[in-house]
């Protein structure tokens, strides 16, 4: 029904008033009174519902730093890894008792100190293969690194501790950052330009007549559980801090989801590139420590420490391609190492170090599968194509409705250079 407004409303016999207004009844007051209302003002469109998290409604704050194309949103769950982490506590303890009946004075006393110390050495090389897997740069010249600096240190163990500590842990710095300039900036893969440096490396330490022993110098045996209860408090500490979704997915930005040879972005680069600078400098903190106990014979120990580190690694459950991991999985598979490192010389077994790093090494790819099969984010793992083997389609001509990245954002170009990104983070075109 339209009410015709009144001469002394208006003025007019007519009800639009010219300029897209016109009178509107109004009979709240028991009157036909009128508004005045634009015909041309856009429709105000109710705001939009947060994102629903669960059962609450609240913004999805836990899932602004995954990769908006291949993040995989959600929490990877730690169950696999608690449970694995259960088994390798079990085994330490099971093979320590066999260690205890085969040599009762290997957990006691000078014995205990002389385990505790071999686990270190171990312990400090494995931290550093650990921190590069878990970053996605594999740091294969941890080793060689380790034996280089037992070889300076030999070298030069007359001037004192502290300046051939400095001297060390600064060449291991300056190393780890050559890795980093080829890795981050080239874009090449880790593992290839990690066996280039440790090749090097190896190649300088030889020219320093590698094998002699520290005459002189610290004594490490007496504090022996310090060196070790170190190694523990840092790999746990990294552990749980890596359990908080944001730092565990930032860890990981450089683990290729894509085209490996895509770059991941400038965020990813520095922390590649501070990665492998640590791992190097950890892996010459063990070799100094090593240097001041023992004695290299050469540069094949280079090797061996590399796989004997990795294969620790592994077998604490960091996955091989990269941003997963437990918490107490490295120290724990650094402890079942050594336990069984003693037992084998105790029982005068022929297994070389080389051996038990094969055996730990393949042991561990099993625990990558089982860790990237099982530690998924749920909502990853729903789509699980790992049964049935077939290579997944992505057909682009069927729409994919999603609530998380909005889509209305527009895709920012990179930066060029380098250090530039081959693809916007955050946009949704990949052809």
């Amino acid at each position: 029904m339209v009410f015709e407004s009144t001469p002394q409303a208006t003025g007019t016999g007519s009800r639009y008033l010219g300029e897209g207004f016109r009178h509107e009844p109004d009979f709240r007051d028991g009157t036909a009174s009128f508004e005045v209302i634009s015909e041309t003002a856009a429709p105000v469109e109710p705001p939009a519902p947060p994102v629903v998290v669960g059962r609450s409604a609240k913004p999805n704050l836990d899932h602004v730093f995954d990769d908006p194309a291949h993040g995989e949103p959600g929490r990877d769950r730690m169950l696999v890894h608690g449970l694995w982490e259960l088994f390798l506590a079990v085994a330490v303890g099971g093979v320590g008792y066999l260690l205890h009946i085969a040599q009762p004075a290997a957990l006691t006393g000078s014995g205990l100190r002389q385990l505790a110390l071999i686990g270190a050495v171990i312990g400090l090389i494995a931290a550093a293969a650990a921190l590069s897997l878990r970053t996605g740069v594999p740091n294969l010249a941890v080793g060689a690194v380790a034996v280089a600096a037992a070889t300076y240190y030999g070298q030069h163990a007359g001037s004192g501790l502290t300046q051939s500590l400095l001297m060390v842990l600064g060449l291991a710095a300056a190393v780890g950052l050559v890795q980093g300039v080829f890795v981050v900036g080239l874009h090449v893969p880790a593992w290839a330009a990690s066996l280039g440096a440790a090749a090097g490396v190896l190649v300088w330490a030889d020219a320093l007549h590698a094998g002699r022993s520290a005459t002189g110098g610290y004594d490490p045996t007496p504090h022996a559980y310090y060196w070790f209860g170190g190694f523990v408090a840092v790999s746990v500490i990294v552990g749980l801090v890596c359990l908080f979704p944001s730092v565990r997915r930032a860890s990981g930005r450089f683990r290729a989801v894509a085209d490996p040879a895509r770059r991941r972005g400038t965020v990813a680069g520095i922390i590649a590139l501070a990665a492998l600078v640590i791992s190097t400098v950890l892996a010459a903190l063990g070799g100094l420590l090593a240097a001041t106990a023992s004695t290299f014979t050469g540069s094949s120990d280079g090797f061996t420490l590399t796989a004997l580190a990795f294969g620790a690694a592994l077998l604490g459950g960091t996955s091989a391609f990269g941003r997963r991991g437990g918490v107490f999985g490295t120290a724990l598979a650094v402890a079942l190492t050594t336990v069984i490192y003693a037992y084998v010389h105790a029982k005068a077994y022929a297994w070389s170090n080389l051996a038990l790093a094969a055996v730990a090494i393949g042991a561990g790819l099993v625990v990558t599968r089982l860790v990237e099969r099982f530690g998924r984010p749920e909502s990853a793992s729903r789509d699980d194509d790992d049964d049935d083997w077939a290579p997944r389609v992505h057909a682009e001509a069927a729409p994919v409705t999603r609530t998380w990245p909005p889509t209305s954002v527009p895709a920012t170009p990179a930066a060029g250079g380098l250090w530039a990104s081959d693809d916007a983070w955050g946009s949704t075109d990949r052809r």
